[in-house]
């Protein structure tokens, strides 16, 4: 298998890389800036959850308090633990990875729901990584019209060696085919829907993490379960300090089935 800048390529080459040419630095802090911004614009984020409950992505809309527990419970029981363990099974130090991360695009480690960033953001945060399972990103790009669209177009690119950000973006994606992969499943998955999502090596290998990622793999069921989180913030601090473990028993008290059976 082909390998990637990102596994041979020396550190100071991939800071350099990945912080790319001073003329797009504004840029970078510009987007960083907005996307906090946005975090204050709570009728704009809920324009965009209604656009996703129309499309059918989602059922229900969260409230503040439960985006913000859900966001805090998806970083902590599944994104975190969950790329820490890719990056070791890949020789890759998580911290350094973060920071190629940061500095080929700021604002990709500011959003961790995805409902605050653009959709030039999304995409380029899907192209970055190598994912736990794609499809949460691309029920996200549908907040905007065309944001499937430019997806699948900006991965043609990547894949042709053409796209803006070929250079950064290689000093941080771990695995040489995953461009060509995603962009498989993408136009397979347009064409059906339904079609299973690709899942990284580390979730196939493990079964917990194959059990969380039926709650965090889409929109649809990570929303789901935001909407069974406290909605008053004296419970929402008592879940936070109280819960060490992914509380399975929201999961099965919403969908009938008991706390400990397998999804």
């Amino acid at each position: 298998m082909k390998s990637t800048d990102r596994l041979t390529a020396q550190p100071a080459k991939l800071l350099t890389d990945a912080l790319g040419p001073a003329r797009g630095w504004p840029g970078k802090l510009m987007r960083f800036a907005s996307l906090l911004a946005a975090y204050g614009r709570w009728h704009e984020i809920e324009r965009r959850m209604a656009r996703l409950r129309a499309c059918g992505v989602i059922e229900d809309i969260p409230t503040r308090i439960q985006l913000a527990v859900g966001a805090v419970d998806m970083l902590r029981f599944w994104i975190s633990p969950a790329a820490a363990d890719y990056y070791r099974s890949q020789g890759i130090s998580y911290t350094f990875h973060q920071m190629l991360r940061f500095l080929d695009e700021p604002a990709s480690l500011a959003d961790p729901i995805g409902l605050m960033s653009t959709a030039d953001g999304i995409i380029g945060h899907l192209m970055q990584v190598v994912h736990a399972n794609p499809l949460y990103d691309v029920q996200l790009l549908q907040m905007f019209e065309d944001g499937v669209d430019e997806l699948e177009g900006q991965l043609v690119a990547m894949c042709e060696g053409r796209h803006p950000r070929q250079r950064s973006i290689g000093a941080i994606v771990e695995e040489a085919d995953y461009h060509e992969r995603l962009l498989k499943w993408l136009r397979a998955y347009r064409r059906d829907p339904g079609l299973r999502p690709p899942l990284r090596s580390n979730i196939q290998a493990r079964a917990d993490y194959q059990r969380l990622e039926t709650v965090f793999g889409a929109m649809t069921t990570t929303f789901h379960y935001f909407c069974q989180l406290p909605t008053e913030l004296p419970q929402a601090l008592f879940h936070l300090r109280r819960t060490k473990s992914f509380p399975w028993e929201l999961v099965a008290s919403a969908t009938g089935e008991g706390a400990t059976a397998e999804p």
